[in-house]
């Protein structure tokens, strides 16, 4: 029998990419939408589910178990990016994104739970970010939500290893996707002690992920993840400058690898 995938945020990005690499690869395919136009599009079969609302969690988990008797993968990859100096960022837009890339994606795990431990073995990957593995500044608030589901993977992992239950995160780098579009930015504020740094930071954000990789990479990365029996904790899919970044944090002293960043930042 094909195996079933369960993939939020499949309607563009990464996400997008993933699906239409494992369609191809003969995998049964749901993505997830909090609108979908249409049931399905190019083999994605659309279910409507926002990761904030957890009714609409539960009701896609249920349409998916009842119409496949199964979900063998789980893979999280719905979240929202955000910038902005963390003393201007408003309190609201913090809790947005942590519900979205941190409480969401626990919430659709716990869904999907009790179906993988009734058929005796699932495989959860988590899609977090390069950016979860250090404090980079403008971007403090991204890196927390990112880094928190790296950390909760780890135990999540050992908590679920009676039932046969696999989980992994998948950190990319840069990737050419729409997300700088889509992310909250605080507003460059005039005569802010922070205009002119934040400005020119973000500046060089936009354009990290214009030059970014092309997202089919990390189609591969996550269908060659899955065929492991026995996967690692943590993956990273990037640039090598990128992924060499986090060896290097836990090399040299902390003031040095500070420095490092403020020098990339041209802080």
């Amino acid at each position: 029998m094909s195996k079933v995938v369960l993939i939020t945020g499949a309607s563009s990005g990464i996400g997008k990419s993933i699906a239409h690499y494992l369609i191809e690869k003969g995998y049964i395919v749901y993505g997830t939408s909090r609108n979908p136009r249409e049931k399905v599009v190019n083999g994605i079969n659309f279910v409507a589910l926002d990761v904030t609302k957890t009714e609409t969690i539960q009701q896609a988990v249920k349409e998916i178990a009842e119409k496949e008797g199964k979900i063998d993968f789980l893979i999280n990859n719905a979240g929202m990016g955000i910038t902005g100096p963390i003393e201007e960022t408003p309190d609201d837009e913090i809790k947005r994104i942590f519900d979205t890339n941190y409480f969401g994606v626990i919430k659709v795990i716990k869904a999907v739970l009790p179906i993988m431990r009734k058929n005796n073995g699932g495989f959860i990957i988590n899609i977090t970010s390069i950016a979860g593995y250090m404090g980079l500044p403008f971007r403090g608030i991204y890196s927390a939500t990112k880094g928190a589901l790296e950390l909760t993977t780890e135990a999540f992992r050992m908590e679920l290893k009676d039932f046969n239950i696999k989980m992994t995160n998948i950190a990319p780098g840069d990737f050419a996707t729409n997300i700088a579009a889509g992310r909250y930015h605080s507003p460059i504020i005039k005569n802010s002690p922070y205009e002119k740094k934040y400005k020119s930071t973000l500046d060089l954000m936009d354009k990290h992920v214009d030059k970014g990789k092309d997202p089919l990479i990390m189609a591969e990365k996550v269908y060659a993840v899955m065929q492991e029996k026995n996967p690692t904790i943590h993956y990273k899919v990037g640039e090598f400058i990128q992924k060499f970044s986090i060896a290097l944090k836990h090399i040299l002293p902390d003031k040095v690898y500070e420095k490092m960043l403020m020098k990339h930042y041209k802080l």
